[in-house]
């Protein structure tokens, strides 16, 4: 009996999926648990497992394509049996769309893939696309068809494609190229119709592949001089001239969207900022990585802040805290979230219960969550459930900055950089390393008189850290 492969549902929040790449193809024969595809959620990117066992008979969606949840992507069944009733008129949902509207000739000979899928290569999410067969664009009535690659490309050797300049390669891999010195014509593709994928170039560039060779001059064009790849490199970096660019959000982009504009809007912010000494508490962190180096593990300066942050939240459990529409709901544990920047948006890891773990501990634990984070590797519970949020740009060189509230959370620590400044001591100017924090905080739940105790306990533990090793 047919199974039906549908969008599932990889995270509480999560609306629609974008599929990354089909880990199998037409007439595969899988086991119920196996890998289907690498879906890009609102958060990570996340796999889907075969629901029984069977032939893969049908796959209705392309890589780069966004369908709902819910949606019919894919047909497991007998390899005899008829799924006509099933594919005949399947389509993805009307929020379905390709991956973008321009794109280089060889991309379009492939299928929906542009330069917005090549956030999802480089945070290692894609890593190379799925097999197709020709006869896959039959069983797709509902995705626009993919053209079947040209034979003649499909066989061709690298001579003849260099000959008739139709070179198929991902914009990601022609970029890695570029940047590798590598010629993209010399090497030899394994995607669909012989396209050059990221793994192909990355194999290249491991074996030591053929310099980039300087394009032959059009028919009547002067000729060029030969330019140094790095110097293309870097002209590559700041374009001749602008141009318009529509770039397609990806499911984190409109996540965020959607949840900062539910956040300033709805949410009354106000924001309390104060500024620490760092000099006692940069000096423990000195002391504490020396004790620590035999043991591998090195404590951040965001470690730092995060272990102060559950300390002052345990003291202080009015701000570990949210609005409930008709109550206001207290937390029995300081969970904080790390703000993370990666490719096309922000996540936010959780360190749970940080009020009953030691700076050690809190160290290995954020390095490991905020590598996953990178990697669009996290688990839904990994990034969901935060009571207290903090936000350092200050390897940014930002001095001082708000940050807008994550709901349900009550606030939001923003972390500028750390410098010295003269201040006044005892009525004569000496130096200090000095740091602003702004806390955003959610009026519903927290006034201001009580934010500011909050910020007075913080600054007290920075400025006199021993508290946290006593």
């Amino acid at each position: 009996m047919a199974t039906k492969v549908v969008m599932a549902q990889l995270s509480p929040t999560m609306e629609e999926g974008k599929l990354v790449e089909w880990k199998v193809k037409e007439g595969d024969e899988v086991s119920q648990g196996d890998i289907l595809a690498e879906v890009e959620t609102d958060k990570a990117n996340m796999d889907i497992e075969a629901m029984g066992g069977g032939t893969v008979r049908a796959l209705l969606i392309s890589e780069g394509d966004v369908v709902e949840v819910g949606a019919l992507i894919g047909v497991l069944g007998d390899p005899d049996e008829d799924i006509s009733d099933l594919v005949d008129g399947a389509k993805p949902s009307a929020g379905a769309q390709a991956g973008g509207d321009e794109r280089d000739e060889a991309a379009s000979a492939e299928g929906p893939e542009d330069e917005a899928d090549d956030d999802a290569e480089q945070a290692e999410a894609a890593t190379k696309p799925a097999g197709a067969d020709e006869s896959r664009a039959e069983a797709e009535p509902a995705a626009e068809a993919e053209p079947a690659p040209d034979a003649a490309d499909a066989g061709a050797t690298i001579e003849e494609k260099r000959s008739n300049g139709r070179v198929k390669v991902s914009p990601l891999a022609r970029r890695m190229a570029e940047d590798a010195g590598l010629d993209i014509a010399r090497i030899e593709g394994s995607g669909p119709g012989g396209r050059i994928v990221k793994s192909d170039v990355q194999a290249a560039i491991e074996s030591g592949g053929p310099e980039a060779e300087e394009e032959a001059p059009e028919r009547g064009a002067p000729e060029r001089a030969a330019v140094p790849s790095a110097a293309v490199r870097s002209a590559a970096l700041r374009p001749a001239r602008l141009e318009d660019e529509r770039i397609e959000a990806s499911q984190m982009r409109k996540t965020i969207a959607k949840r900062l504009v539910q956040s300033i809007g709805p949410v009354p912010h106000f924001f309390l900022t104060t500024e620490i000494d760092m000099g006692r508490a940069l000096d423990l962190r000195k002391a504490l990585n020396e004790r620590l180096s035999a043991s591998g593990v090195k404590v951040g300066v965001n470690d730092l802040l995060l272990k102060v942050a559950a300390e002052a939240l345990a003291r202080h459990p009015e701000i570990n805290a949210s609005w409930a529409e008709d109550a206001i709901q207290r937390h029995g544990s300081a969970d904080i979230g790390i703000a993370v920047a990666v490719p096309d948006g922000l996540i936010t890891p959780v360190v749970r219960e940080a009020d009953r773990k030691g700076l050690a501990q809190i160290a290995g634990e954020a390095s490991d969550l905020i590598e996953r984070a990178r990697n669009r590797k996290l688990k839904p519970e990994e990034y969901t459930g935060a009571t207290f949020s903090i936000s350092n740009l200050g390897m940014f060189g930002i001095d001082e900055f708000t940050a807008i509230i994550n709901p349900p959370e009550a606030a939001i620590l923003a972390v500028g950089q750390t410098v010295e400044k003269p201040v006044v001591e005892g009525g004569e100017v000496v130096v200090r390393r000095r740091m602003r924090v702004t806390m955003s905080c959610d009026h519903r739940v927290i006034d201001g008189a009580t934010g500011a105790v909050f910020l007075q306990t913080y600054r007290a533990m920075l400025e006199n850290p021993l508290e946290l090793v006593s």
